[in-house]
């Protein structure tokens, strides 16, 4: 007989809430305050997370072990996958010193680091989210930040807090998609909507990577540039949500971005400048960007959905976990009706976007001179050197799922829904405290997406606005879920120094969450900003 999930377990909301917390404060108490490493943290946040879920949400400890092993194995497919196959076309970039190249071109482009920092983390970062999303923007922008000079630190946390504008169009719209599955509204209603959102924070995030990197002089002697590159990103990411749809979003907003910082560049100069002896030539600026060239090739094919539909016909398989497929129940008022939860662990090998990266990252190794023999074993190496990463990112998405299917997400949710007329600020809050927990915009909106609608009905708001505030509030989440720093400290090669990193970007975090939620406030309550919503 399925298990229905109590969202008050302890008979008493706020005491209830407190214990579905735990595990969250557990995690993060060790990370930040005890500077527990990371993967020792995140094991003590998933045992943690069983406990409260047998022993105070009642869940059954078969369900929890499943539920556990199933988010372990999301963990190592696909997020993983991507991730270990991005760290491998970096080392050999480095070993081939094709990374040294880059390094050099980039810093006679835009000699400024906090001109580098809006080309590589914002405008770079942003492609690689819409073309491919998970660890992907943060993996390659912070592995290049790196070479570049930025401290791992500095190279991490900016990476991390450039990633927030284009998260709710990520990989070609998937948490849209996943969002518009949940409610069942209209699409391009909610591409619109968020498009709403959203442009104001593009417009900002520029200018405040630089501040958080220089401080306010920094962004006074490069105002202009954070101008161009934000206007650009929040105009092209209005026009294509609201008139197109949100697949292309990202992708058309990053190249348009980008080419306009390098215009407002080349203006600046008065056309351009003449080579130094610093300077490299032709052939070896093509060889600098060849292995990225490639990348950014699969990486937009392997998004391309006709292509991945076709790759799907050939090997994917749709496994119902054992023990915990369909064998819990949500109850009202988290859905309309009670519903049984399904446990499907996809597992496509050629149509996931980890494998494009890693055929990407082969060829890449042949063209600069790798035998095959040298890039299985340096793929070995590779693998060896980011073992705590893949076990920390396996416990992370356990702990997630754990919380999930107990129905402590759902605690915690109906706990900030309770807020009544300031709904809409707690709401988008909401969206934030998912993806902290889950450390994907796409999952926050399955966990929340229809219970952000019930709400919004019961307190007078549009459910479309709702929706879409849990996946535009989401955003300012996604750089303090472990997940993400996990793949930072792998990518700078900065292991054992996640509580630093977690520590510099949570009050960025934080601050930008409350923003987006006051945002979202006057959008729901407040004229004329009300006229803003979708209809």
């Amino acid at each position: 007989m399925p298990w229905p999930q109590n969202y008050d377990p302890l008979g008493n909301p706020w005491w209830s809430t407190v214990l579905a917390a735990i595990p969250v404060i557990t995690l993060l108490s060790a990370i930040a305050l005890f500077q527990v490493r990371i993967h020792v943290a995140a094991g003590l946040g998933l045992l943690t997370a069983l406990l409260v879920a047998v022993l105070g949400f009642g869940m059954p400890m078969e369900l929890a072990a499943a539920s556990a092993l199933y988010g372990a194995a999301y963990g190592f497919f696909p997020i993983v996958w991507i991730i270990l196959n991005l760290i491998f076309l970096y080392r050999l970039t480095v070993t081939s010193g094709r990374f040294d190249l880059l390094r050099r071109h980039l810093g006679n482009l835009a000699p400024d680091p906090r001109i580098q920092l809006i080309l590589v983390a914002f405008c770079f970062g942003a492609f690689f989210e819409g073309a491919a999303g998970f660890g992907a923007p943060v993996a390659i922008t912070a592995a290049i930040l790196i070479q570049l000079g930025f401290s791992p630190l500095h190279a991490s946390g900016l990476s991390l807090i450039a990633n927030t504008a284009p998260v709710a169009f990520g990989s070609i719209a998937t948490p849209i998609v996943a969002l518009n599955a949940v409610t069942g509204l209209d699409i391009h209603q909610l591409s619109a909507m968020v498009g709403r959102q959203l442009p104001p924070f593009s417009l900002l995030i520029p200018a405040w990577i630089i501040v958080a990197y220089s401080g306010w002089r920094g962004l006074r002697e490069t105002w202009g540039a954070a101008l161009v590159a934000g206007g650009v990103f929040a105009l092209v990411q209005f026009l294509v949500s609201n008139y197109h749809g949100p697949w292309l979003v990202d992708i058309l907003s990053a190249l348009a971005s980008a080419a306009a910082v390098l215009l407002y560049l080349k203006l600046r100069r008065g056309g351009g400048v003449s080579a130094g002896p610093g300077d490299l030539d032709p052939v070896q600026v093509r060889a600098a960007y060849l292995p990225w060239a490639i990348l950014c090739v699969f990486v937009f094919v392997w998004g391309v959905p006709w292509w991945k539909d076709w790759l799907n016909q050939w090997s994917s398989w749709s496994i119902p976990v054992p023990g915990l497929h369909e064998a819990i129940v949500r109850v009202p008022p988290v859905v309309a009706v009670a519903k049984a939860e399904k446990a499907i662990f996809v597992f496509n090998p050629l149509a996931a976007t980890g494998t494009g990266v890693l055929i990407a990252a082969m060829l890449a190794g042949l063209s600069m001179g790798f035998t095959p023999r040298r890039l299985a074993g340096m793929y070995m190496e590779t693998v060896y050197r980011i073992r705590h990463s893949i076990l920390t990112i396996a416990a992370m998405l356990a702990l997630g799922y754990v919380t999930k299917y107990s129905g402590a997400d759902a605690t915690l949710g109906l706990t900030l829904a309770r807020t009544g007329y300031f709904y809409p600020f707690f709401g988008t809050m909401l969206g934030w405290l998912g993806v902290a927990l889950t450390g994907s915009d796409t999952a926050s909106n399955v966990l929340f997406g229809n219970l952000q609608t019930i709400t919004a009905q019961q307190t007078g708001v549009s459910p479309l606005l709702m929706a879409a505030a849990n996946s535009s509030g989401g955003v300012m989440g996604k750089m303090i879920d472990a997940q993400s720093i996990v793949v930072a400290s792998t990518a700078t090669n900065a292991i054992g120094q996640e509580g630093r990193i977690l520590r510099f970007v949570f009050i960025h975090s934080l601050t930008l969450a409350i923003l987006i939620s006051a945002w979202v406030f006057l959008q729901a309550r407040v004229w004329p900003f009300t006229l803003m919503v979708v209809h």
